[in-house]
């Protein structure tokens, strides 16, 4: 059974699943559908066309599905946000909705951490168990890849992309790319190594080693970085280097990094 506090604003049209937690001055609009087991807690907002994924938590004064800041931006424009199982979005998380020459939907997977005043613009494309800390913000069209973690304090331009399992630092400015399994830091941020422990903790040591050798190869020869990832695509056989391969083949941003010999 469903718990509503008796000051929420619940417009005409919205859907409500089973064991849902609303609490009080909560606002949820019309084109609104809450799955089982969501929890939205005092003052925060859902507007427009959104899906709020089973077991997910919306902390005081979040606020989810408004208007994209786009110039562009029609209110007539059919744009959406899609949440998906188990999240938590802590305190001041804003979430907007897409704009249509951007695919007209901001995604967010599953099992992710956003905590306090981080924000996710338009169109961002956010994987499952991505964590980001206090303030971190993702301009419009960002695609961040699964299991990648963001420090505090940290920007992302507009169009950027940041493979899966990265570890990017507090306080960095992110204008370029991250292929997956690296770290990256700084202002602007550069890539300075592998996530040492997030492949640890998901990968097999032979995925490891692969991993290790490759990156040798790719950031600290004096060869094209492009020129080595294709190298390695015909000749390596572990897939974990062909995905980071294919991600620095096919980045539109660059890779920002520094030869260390």
């Amino acid at each position: 059974m469903s718990s509503i506090h008796k000051s929420a604003v619940i417009e005409d049209g919205a859907k409500i699943g089973a064991n849902v937690k609303i609490a009080a001055n909560v606002h949820i609009s019309s084109k609104t559908v809450l799955k089982d087991g969501v929890e939205v807690m005092q003052g925060a907002g859902i507007y427009g066309d959104c899906v709020i994924g089973e077991g997910t938590k919306i902390f005081p004064y979040a606020i989810i599905g408004m208007p994209p800041q786009d110039i562009g931006y029609k209110s007539e424009d059919d744009v959406k946000v899609r949440i998906g199982k188990n999240n938590i979005l802590r305190e001041f998380v804003t979430v907007n909705a897409g704009t249509l020459h951007g695919g007209g939907t901001t995604r967010i997977g599953d099992d992710c951490f956003i905590m306090i005043y981080s924000h996710v613009a338009h169109d961002c494309q956010v994987g499952d168990h991505v964590i980001m800390a206090n303030n971190a913000t993702l301009a419009g069209h960002v695609e961040i890849g699964s299991y990648t973690v963001i420090g505090g304090m940290t920007p992302i331009h507009q169009f950027v992309h940041i493979g899966e399992g990265c570890m990017i630092g507090g306080a960095s400015a992110i204008s370029q790319d991250i292929p997956p399994f690296c770290m990256a830091e700084g202002n602007r941020a550069v890539v300075k190594g592998l996530n040492a422990v997030g492949i640890k903790r998901r990968f097999e040591k032979a995925d490891i080693r692969a991993l290790q050798g490759s990156f040798r190869k790719l950031f600290r020869s004096n060869k094209p970085i492009k020129d080595v990832a294709n190298e390695l695509m015909q000749n390596e056989e572990n897939e974990k280097v062909k995905q980071m391969c294919k991600f620095i083949l096919e980045t539109k941003r660059g890779i920002p990094y520094e030869r260390k010999n």
